[in-house]
Protein backbone atom coordinates (compact mmCIF):
# COMPACT_ATOMS: atom_id res chain seq x y z
CA UNK A 1 0.00 0.00 0.00
CA UNK A 2 2.63 2.34 1.06
CA UNK A 3 4.66 1.50 -2.63
CA UNK A 4 1.46 2.74 -4.12
CA UNK A 5 0.53 5.77 -2.45
CA UNK A 6 4.35 6.46 -3.27
CA UNK A 7 4.20 6.37 -6.80
CA UNK A 8 0.88 7.98 -6.70
CA UNK A 9 2.72 11.04 -5.11
CA UNK A 10 5.74 10.55 -7.68
CA UNK A 11 3.44 11.09 -10.53
CA UNK A 12 1.53 13.86 -9.32
CA UNK A 13 4.84 15.85 -8.78
CA UNK A 14 5.59 14.93 -12.30
CA UNK A 15 2.00 16.71 -13.34
CA UNK A 16 2.23 18.87 -16.33
CA UNK A 17 2.79 22.37 -13.76
CA UNK A 18 4.47 24.72 -16.52
CA UNK A 19 2.25 23.79 -19.37
CA UNK A 20 -0.75 24.51 -17.30
CA UNK A 21 0.24 27.96 -16.09
CA UNK A 22 1.39 28.35 -19.80
CA UNK A 23 -2.16 27.77 -20.63
CA UNK A 24 -3.01 29.84 -18.37
CA UNK A 25 -1.37 33.09 -19.46
CA UNK A 26 -2.59 32.22 -23.14
CA UNK A 27 -5.62 31.98 -22.19
CA UNK A 28 -5.90 35.67 -20.58
CA UNK A 29 -4.60 37.07 -23.94
CA UNK A 30 -6.89 34.89 -26.04
CA UNK A 31 -9.98 36.28 -24.07
CA UNK A 32 -8.29 39.62 -23.55
CA UNK A 33 -6.50 40.94 -26.70
CA UNK A 34 -5.60 43.98 -24.76
CA UNK A 35 -3.44 41.75 -22.61
CA UNK A 36 -1.06 42.00 -25.64
CA UNK A 37 -1.30 46.05 -27.01
CA UNK A 38 -0.26 46.84 -23.00
CA UNK A 39 2.98 45.39 -23.52
CA UNK A 40 3.73 46.10 -26.53
CA UNK A 41 2.84 49.75 -26.62
CA UNK A 42 4.51 50.80 -23.01
CA UNK A 43 8.13 50.23 -24.28
CA UNK A 44 7.17 52.17 -27.28
CA UNK A 45 5.75 55.45 -25.63
CA UNK A 46 9.45 55.35 -23.79
CA UNK A 47 11.32 55.20 -27.41
CA UNK A 48 9.12 57.86 -28.97
CA UNK A 49 9.82 60.16 -26.66
CA UNK A 50 13.79 59.15 -26.38
CA UNK A 51 13.85 59.16 -30.24
CA UNK A 52 12.77 62.90 -29.89
CA UNK A 53 15.02 63.88 -27.40
CA UNK A 54 18.17 61.98 -27.68
CA UNK A 55 20.64 61.82 -30.58
CA UNK A 56 19.72 59.12 -33.24
CA UNK A 57 23.03 56.73 -32.55
CA UNK A 58 21.31 55.70 -28.94
CA UNK A 59 18.32 54.32 -30.67
CA UNK A 60 19.38 50.97 -31.12
CA UNK A 61 20.61 51.20 -27.56
CA UNK A 62 17.09 52.30 -26.48
CA UNK A 63 15.69 48.99 -28.59
CA UNK A 64 17.31 46.65 -26.43
CA UNK A 65 16.71 48.56 -23.43
CA UNK A 66 13.11 48.13 -24.36
CA UNK A 67 13.71 44.46 -24.21
CA UNK A 68 15.12 44.47 -20.60
CA UNK A 69 12.30 46.91 -19.82
CA UNK A 70 9.33 44.78 -20.69
CA UNK A 71 10.61 41.42 -19.42
CA UNK A 72 11.53 43.84 -15.44
CA UNK A 73 7.44 44.51 -15.81
CA UNK A 74 6.82 40.80 -15.49
CA UNK A 75 7.77 41.17 -12.11
CA UNK A 76 4.83 43.45 -11.40
CA UNK A 77 1.89 41.68 -13.49
CA UNK A 78 3.39 38.71 -11.29
CA UNK A 79 2.58 40.69 -8.19
CA UNK A 80 -0.78 41.17 -9.46
CA UNK A 81 -1.57 37.44 -10.50
CA UNK A 82 -0.25 36.42 -7.30
CA UNK A 83 -1.65 38.83 -4.86
CA UNK A 84 -5.67 38.07 -6.84
CA UNK A 85 -4.29 34.45 -6.59
CA UNK A 86 -3.89 34.77 -2.87
CA UNK A 87 -6.41 37.49 -1.35
CA UNK A 88 -9.17 37.41 -3.96
CA UNK A 89 -9.57 34.18 -4.89
CA UNK A 90 -7.59 32.10 -1.97
CA UNK A 91 -6.52 29.84 -4.83
CA UNK A 92 -2.71 29.97 -3.18
CA UNK A 93 -4.13 27.94 -0.26
CA UNK A 94 -4.93 24.48 -2.47
CA UNK A 95 -1.45 25.15 -3.95
CA UNK A 96 0.10 25.13 -0.27
CA UNK A 97 -1.64 22.15 0.69
CA UNK A 98 -0.47 20.37 -3.12
CA UNK A 99 2.91 18.92 -4.16
CA UNK A 100 3.83 22.06 -5.82
CA UNK A 101 5.91 24.33 -3.76
CA UNK A 102 6.78 27.32 -3.77
CA UNK A 103 9.55 27.50 -6.32
CA UNK A 104 7.90 25.25 -9.03
CA UNK A 105 4.69 27.85 -7.85
CA UNK A 106 7.41 30.99 -8.65
CA UNK A 107 8.14 29.28 -12.10
CA UNK A 108 4.45 29.15 -13.00
CA UNK A 109 3.52 32.96 -12.36
CA UNK A 110 6.50 33.75 -14.26
CA UNK A 111 5.51 31.53 -17.13
CA UNK A 112 2.15 32.66 -17.77
CA UNK A 113 2.71 36.38 -17.51
CA UNK A 114 5.89 35.89 -20.07
CA UNK A 115 3.47 34.55 -22.83
CA UNK A 116 1.91 38.43 -22.76
CA UNK A 117 4.99 39.52 -22.65
CA UNK A 118 6.02 37.80 -25.99
CA UNK A 119 4.98 39.65 -28.94
CA UNK A 120 6.82 42.54 -27.56
CA UNK A 121 9.78 40.95 -27.29
CA UNK A 122 9.14 39.24 -30.44
CA UNK A 123 8.82 42.68 -32.10
CA UNK A 124 11.39 44.78 -30.24
CA UNK A 125 13.82 41.78 -31.68
CA UNK A 126 12.80 42.64 -35.35
CA UNK A 127 13.03 46.61 -34.75
CA UNK A 128 16.61 45.47 -33.36
CA UNK A 129 17.93 43.46 -35.92
CA UNK A 130 16.76 46.17 -38.45
CA UNK A 131 18.37 48.92 -36.58
CA UNK A 132 21.40 47.64 -36.01
CA UNK A 133 23.96 44.21 -37.07
CA UNK A 134 23.20 41.23 -34.36
CA UNK A 135 25.38 38.43 -34.24
CA UNK A 136 24.80 34.95 -32.78
CA UNK A 137 26.39 35.91 -29.64
CA UNK A 138 24.80 38.89 -28.81
CA UNK A 139 21.43 37.73 -29.10
CA UNK A 140 22.67 34.70 -26.91
CA UNK A 141 24.44 37.37 -24.48
CA UNK A 142 20.60 38.85 -24.66
CA UNK A 143 18.78 35.90 -24.61
CA UNK A 144 20.43 35.29 -21.96
CA UNK A 145 20.30 38.76 -19.81
CA UNK A 146 16.22 38.85 -20.38
CA UNK A 147 16.10 34.95 -18.49
CA UNK A 148 17.74 36.65 -15.75
CA UNK A 149 15.46 39.56 -15.89
CA UNK A 150 13.06 37.72 -15.47
CA UNK A 151 14.07 35.13 -12.96
CA UNK A 152 15.06 37.51 -10.74
CA UNK A 153 11.94 40.40 -11.18
CA UNK A 154 9.07 37.76 -11.05
CA UNK A 155 10.41 36.52 -7.77
CA UNK A 156 10.68 39.91 -6.65
CA UNK A 157 6.61 40.47 -7.95
CA UNK A 158 5.67 37.10 -6.00
CA UNK A 159 7.76 38.50 -2.73
CA UNK A 160 5.62 41.56 -2.63
CA UNK A 161 2.52 39.26 -3.15
CA UNK A 162 3.35 37.77 -0.20
CA UNK A 163 3.35 40.59 2.35
CA UNK A 164 0.68 42.91 0.80
CA UNK A 165 -2.52 42.86 3.14
CA UNK A 166 -5.31 44.40 0.48
CA UNK A 167 -5.64 44.51 -3.35
CA UNK A 168 -5.66 48.45 -2.82
CA UNK A 169 -1.50 47.95 -1.52
CA UNK A 170 -0.97 45.93 -5.29
CA UNK A 171 -0.65 49.16 -7.36
CA UNK A 172 1.15 52.14 -5.45
CA UNK A 173 3.78 49.12 -4.13
CA UNK A 174 4.48 47.53 -7.38
CA UNK A 175 4.69 50.83 -9.34
CA UNK A 176 6.69 52.53 -6.62
CA UNK A 177 8.93 49.48 -6.38
CA UNK A 178 9.18 48.40 -10.38
CA UNK A 179 9.45 51.59 -11.65
CA UNK A 180 12.23 53.18 -9.22
CA UNK A 181 14.19 49.53 -10.37
CA UNK A 182 13.52 50.42 -14.14
CA UNK A 183 14.48 54.05 -14.02
CA UNK A 184 17.76 53.72 -11.36
CA UNK A 185 18.98 50.87 -14.15
CA UNK A 186 20.93 52.18 -17.31
CA UNK A 187 18.11 50.48 -19.57
CA UNK A 188 17.69 53.09 -22.23
CA UNK A 189 20.73 54.98 -21.86
CA UNK A 190 24.47 54.35 -21.45
CA UNK A 191 25.89 53.92 -17.47
CA UNK A 192 28.78 56.25 -18.44
CA UNK A 193 26.51 59.29 -19.28
CA UNK A 194 24.71 59.13 -15.54
CA UNK A 195 26.21 61.37 -12.22
CA UNK A 196 29.26 59.57 -10.54
CA UNK A 197 26.84 58.81 -7.90
CA UNK A 198 23.96 57.33 -9.79
CA UNK A 199 26.50 55.03 -11.76
CA UNK A 200 27.67 53.67 -7.70
CA UNK A 201 23.99 53.55 -7.16
CA UNK A 202 23.03 51.51 -10.30
CA UNK A 203 25.56 49.09 -9.71
CA UNK A 204 23.53 47.63 -6.79
CA UNK A 205 20.75 46.52 -9.13
CA UNK A 206 20.98 43.47 -11.13
CA UNK A 207 19.41 44.73 -14.36
CA UNK A 208 22.27 47.21 -14.55
CA UNK A 209 24.82 43.78 -15.15
CA UNK A 210 22.35 42.50 -18.28
CA UNK A 211 21.54 46.56 -19.62
CA UNK A 212 25.62 46.68 -19.56
CA UNK A 213 26.24 42.45 -20.96
CA UNK A 214 23.86 43.95 -24.08
CA UNK A 215 25.02 46.49 -24.47
CA UNK A 216 28.77 45.43 -25.07
CA UNK A 217 27.77 42.33 -26.65
CA UNK A 218 25.81 44.86 -29.45
CA UNK A 219 28.66 47.06 -29.66
CA UNK A 220 27.02 50.11 -27.87
CA UNK A 221 29.94 50.25 -25.45
CA UNK A 222 33.48 49.48 -25.70
CA UNK A 223 33.18 46.55 -23.55
CA UNK A 224 36.26 44.30 -23.51
CA UNK A 225 36.66 40.71 -22.80
CA UNK A 226 37.49 40.70 -19.07
CA UNK A 227 34.58 43.41 -18.98
CA UNK A 228 32.16 41.28 -20.35
CA UNK A 229 32.65 38.58 -18.60
CA UNK A 230 32.79 40.50 -14.88
CA UNK A 231 29.48 41.75 -15.77
CA UNK A 232 28.80 38.23 -17.03
CA UNK A 233 29.41 36.93 -13.25
CA UNK A 234 28.04 39.88 -11.59
CA UNK A 235 24.61 39.59 -13.10
CA UNK A 236 24.55 35.39 -11.97
CA UNK A 237 26.18 36.76 -8.37
CA UNK A 238 23.09 39.09 -8.12
CA UNK A 239 20.58 36.92 -9.15
CA UNK A 240 21.74 34.45 -7.44
CA UNK A 241 22.10 36.15 -4.11
CA UNK A 242 18.64 38.11 -5.13
CA UNK A 243 16.46 34.95 -5.28
CA UNK A 244 18.05 33.81 -2.07
CA UNK A 245 16.86 36.89 -0.05
CA UNK A 246 13.58 37.29 -2.17
CA UNK A 247 12.99 33.29 -1.13
CA UNK A 248 13.69 33.67 2.35
CA UNK A 249 11.68 37.07 2.35
CA UNK A 250 8.55 35.04 0.31
CA UNK A 251 5.64 34.03 2.98
CA UNK A 252 4.52 30.48 1.35
CA UNK A 253 2.32 29.69 4.50
CA UNK A 254 0.23 32.30 6.05
CA UNK A 255 1.37 32.71 9.61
Amino acid sequence: MKEIDGKIAAEIRRGRVFPAFALVGWRWIARNPIAVAVPILLPFFFLYFLHLISQPKYFPLEVAGAMLFTTQNIGSWCLGDASELRLEMRLQELFIASPLGRVRYLFGIAISNLIPAMPALVILGVILSFVTRVSLSAWFILGASIFAVWLLYSAIGLAISSRVRSQMEVWPVGSLVFTALGIFSPLYYPLSILPPAWQVAAHFLPATYAALLVQGALGFTSANVSEMLLNSALLVLSTVIGLAIVLHLYTWREH
